[in-house]
Order: structure tokens, then sequence, then C-alpha cells
């Protein structure tokens, strides 16, 4: 199912499929001539009529995940606009994507493509946008901050202000980190690819900040008690989501303790952004 709504000259497309994946929404959003992500495979159907007549000059992309990439393929052969991506990505957006079969039965096979390395700034048609480099969720993470407006793009950054599960990939340091750094900017209404538009976005990343920190005090105080992860998590985080099952717990809540326990400190080199 497909929502198209805009808000504050943002065109918001919320795709969410149907059946099993039923309640799992994705965003991609146009402003200015700007595409922001492009949603997932298992939606195109139902968004090609949208990218056909969609006004877009160019793409620029938050990062790998199929959920956000899944039309690049298609826009690329069919609207033949550049899509952009962190340096780190290209060779990986360049092949067919590799992933489990419970991602593929959600979002989608995402078939390859030709990303071009992201640039300082990022330019639509009369707005000039910064990408910041927000790893965490992803190694390859970025954010998209119109200094002139207060208009963030902020791809899975926030997503909810209560972090309860995350992928095996991620990092909770290093996503607190991002935030902080986030935070010195000024910024206002927040696009999120999950959430949607929040429209009191500092508000609600300094939440998420005080939560993850809270969180963090909270795990290493039991740890230095001599508790292990699993009875930490007993007491911390102990919804057993049906998503830990589905995915064979490359979602989980212990990943989230376990990040902050072995400093799991992505490899993240310098942004990397000439």
């Amino acid at each position: 199912m497909l929502e198209i709504k805009t808000i504050n000259d943002v065109v918001c497309v919320q795709g969410t499929p149907e059946g099993i994946k039923s309640g799992m929404s994705v965003y991609a959003f146009l402003t200015d001539g700007l595409l922001i992500d492009t949603a997932a495979q298992i939606l195109l159907e139902e968004l090609i009529p949208f990218y056909e007549s969609a006004d877009f000059d160019l793409v620029a992309l938050t990062h790998y995940h199929e959920d956000h990439t899944g039309g690049a393929a298609w826009i690329q052969e069919h609207r033949k606009v550049p899509i952009y991506i962190h340096p780190m990505s290209i060779d990986v957006c360049a092949k067919d994507a590799e992933y489990p079969d419970y991602r593929k039965a959600f979002w989608g096979r995402r078939d390859g493509f030709k990303a071009e390395p992201l640039g300082r700034t990022v330019h639509s048609r009369t707005q000039t946008w910064e990408p910041i480099f927000t790893p965490g969720h992803a190694k390859d993470h970025m954010v998209y901050l119109n200094h002139s407006n207060g208009m963030l793009f902020s791809g899975d950054l926030f997503v909810t202000p209560k972090t309860k599960l995350v992928l095996r990939e991620e990092s909770v340091p290093v996503i607190i980190d991002s935030i902080n750094s986030l935070l010195q900017y000024d910024f206002g209404d927040v696009f999120c690819c999950h959430a949607g538009h929040v429209p009191n976005g500092k508000e609600m990343f300094q939440r998420k900040l005080d939560y993850l920190e809270n969180l963090r005090g909270e795990i290493l105080r039991l740890h230095n008690q001599g508790l292990a992860v699993h009875e930490i998590q007993q007491i911390v985080l102990p919804n057993q989501y049906p998503l830990i099952e589905i995915s064979g717990h490359e979602w989980d809540s212990e990943h989230i303790i376990t990040s902050i326990l072995n400093g799991n400190v992505l490899i993240t080199e310098e942004n990397g952004v000439t």
C-alpha cells in the first residue's frame, strides 16, 4: 500500500508491504527536485507510477540497506538521473544485494545499480544540503541537512526515541556519538525513513540520546555487578518481539547490550567525502 502526502514542501511517500509484512512502513521523500532514498523493491510495482511522474533530477541515499535502495536500479534504468551514496558503498550497490531470506520476504530483492560518490554538498534546484556522516545503524549512514530552513532527512538514525531492537551489525556507542554530533547543528523538521515527519525533530533526537545514554549506564552498572548478558537483557530489555525469532536473531535486544559492553565501535573511517 502506498500513501503520498505533502508536508512543508516535502512529498512523503509511505510504502507499507501487505500480507505478512503488514505494519512495516518505509518512506522516500521528494523536495525541490531531490529524491531522498528509493524505498523497497517489494513496493516497486506501486512506486513505478510515482517515479514515472515525479519531478526529480537526482537521488541521495542515506545508506545501502535494501529498504532504502530497492528502487534505485529501476530509477537508474528508466529515469537516468544520478544516484549518490557514501563512497564506501559504491561497490556494494553495484552488485545484487545479498541478505537473509526473511529480509527478502519483507523488502524484496535489491538489484545492483551504479551509484556516484557523495560530495561535501548536495545541490537541489534551489537549495543546498549538507551530507553529515552518522554511522552506527550502518557504517555508511548519512543524514542530509538544509542549513537555510533547518530541514533534516535522517534516514534510520532516529526511527524511535526508545530503541528496543537493533541489527547485529549496529553499534549503540557509535549511534550515541552520531546523535551527539548531529545535535551540534540547528535543525527543526525531521523526515525519518520509518517514522515519517517528526516536527519537533531536535527535541526528539535529544530524547533518544537521553534514553540511550541512560540505558548504557544501566547496562554497564549491571555488568559491573557481575550479571551476564542474558541476565541484563531480562532486566532492561525483557520483551521477546516476534522479529527476534523471525530474523534468526539478526535483530535482537541482546545486540544493544553486547555492543555497549564490547565498545563495539564500527570501523568508521573519516567521512571519505571529497
